[in-house]
């Protein structure tokens, strides 16, 4: 059986000679597994949300906006919510994850006790 050369392996996979570099030494030093699979993430991330903040940010959401403004926007949730006390910080980006799965929560029991009207969706 002819053995395939690094050149022969770049064209046809369509990867760089390095890849084939980095991918061989990632076999020899950490296994197979590693080196089709890649490394599974170690960083710990400590848990700034939980049930109470969520209803916290959601009770928030749902109030009237600061004067001046026609409807909250991420950034302000994220600063009323500290300012509030509710956490010592938090991302826009975490207030808009943390109200879309509170939204899709809502949507999923909403479906689950039907409409009080009776009438179809």
């Amino acid at each position: 059986m002819k053995r395939s050369t690094n050149e022969e392996i770049a064209c046809v996979l369509n990867i760089s000679m390095r890849k084939i570099d980095r991918v061989k030494t990632r076999f020899v030093e950490e296994g197979i597994e590693v080196a089709l699979n890649g490394k599974k993430g170690s960083r710990i991330y400590a848990k700034k949300v939980d049930g109470d903040f969520e209803a916290h940010l959601v009770a928030v959401s749902c109030s009237e906006p600061p004067e001046g403004f026609a409807r909250w926007s991420l950034r302000l949730l994220a600063d009323k919510v500290v300012e509030l006390g509710y956490t010592d910080g938090i991302s826009p980006e975490a207030v808009r994850r943390v109200l879309k799965k509170t939204k899709s929560i809502l949507g999923l029991a909403t479906k689950r006790m039907g409409n009080s009207t009776g009438a179809k969706r």
